[in-house]
């Protein structure tokens, strides 16, 4: 019978720890894009680019300021490096990495309590 719960918690944990990777991996897209895009010098009012910009800027404002972005103007467009955006992919992934983890130690120390 015990083993049984444990079985369905392991399950769960195994359930929640795919979801927060899943979410994680949503965020680095949206900020993998943003950073390409705004490398190449891609048109903002487009609506696709605008829509990267609109959601990505909502997570990235905790770490406004930071860095100063460094522009290059070119004939045509405007490259524009953000270091904004690269110290966020490592935060949000250290973040991710560590609920995981949190949830990993939870799970064993609930097993061994079990035993």
């Amino acid at each position: 019978m015990e083993n049984n719960r444990v079985y369905r918690s392991n399950e769960n944990n195994v359930v929640f720890r795919r979801i927060v990777y899943y979410i994680l991996g949503v965020f680095e897209a949206l900020f993998a894009f943003r950073l390409i895009f705004k490398l190449l010098g891609a048109n903002p009012e487009s609506a696709f680019v605008s829509f990267i910009y609109t959601i990505s800027g909502n997570f990235l404002a905790p770490f406004s300021g930071i860095f100063r972005a460094a522009v290059n103007k070119g004939i045509e467009t405007q490259s524009v490096l953000e270091p904004t955006t690269i110290i966020a992919m490592v935060v949000y992934v250290f973040i991710g990495y560590g609920i995981v983890r949190l949830v990993k130690i939870y799970e064993s120390s609930k097993t061994r309590r079990l035993q």
